[in-house]
């Protein structure tokens, strides 16, 4: 699936109910108001989710009183957040100048060709992985870093990517 707009496709089914809403309760004396915990809150959302949806902006913006329109704001300004949905295991690989000059263009390729994803953004026919391009992971002394999830993973070349994919069940 691409990177293109993905309407909900299922009737909604709310995120904050039950243990999730007594979560994000606790954490509401954590904060100096409600609107303080909207990035939280939209970690828990992609969490459970995966990705952060229309009707998911809604609900967000329902349990702490601001306007979709602030929350989709945010959404779409945070690169880290999903507006649609991706593989199992998302794959962020810096390509700045830097990494760029160290090969990430021919890293990238074989993510892309390893996954089966075919284009960055796309995310593979099994639902397993979906890889992109990212400004600067912050470690141009190794290039070419990569993300897969939360693990950070240096010097990644082409010859590692089958072996660094073999992790990733």
């Amino acid at each position: 699936m691409s990177a293109g707009h993905v309407v909900d496709a299922e009737p909604y089914e709310p995120v904050f109910t039950g243990e999730t809403m007594a979560e994000l309760e606790r954490r509401f004396a954590e904060y100096p108001n409600k609107q303080a915990l909207l990035l939280p809150a939209l970690w828990m959302v992609q969490e459970r989710r995966g990705w952060i949806s229309e009707s998911t902006i809604s609900e967000v913006a329902a349990v702490l009183g601001l306007t979709p329109a602030y929350v989709k704001g945010v959404v779409t300004f945070y690169t880290m957040y999903h507006t649609h949905p991706v593989g199992r295991h998302f794959i962020q690989v810096c390509t700045t100048s830097p990494c760029g000059l160290c090969g990430a263009e021919d890293t990238v390729r074989a993510l892309l060709e390893h996954t089966g994803c075919g284009e960055v953004g796309a995310t593979s026919a099994d639902g397993r992985f979906t890889v992109v391009e990212v400004e600067c992971l912050g470690a141009c002394g190794f290039a070419t870093p990569v993300m897969v999830g939360d693990d950070f993973i240096e010097s990644v070349t082409p010859e590692k990517v089958p072996e660094l994919l073999a992790r990733y069940p």
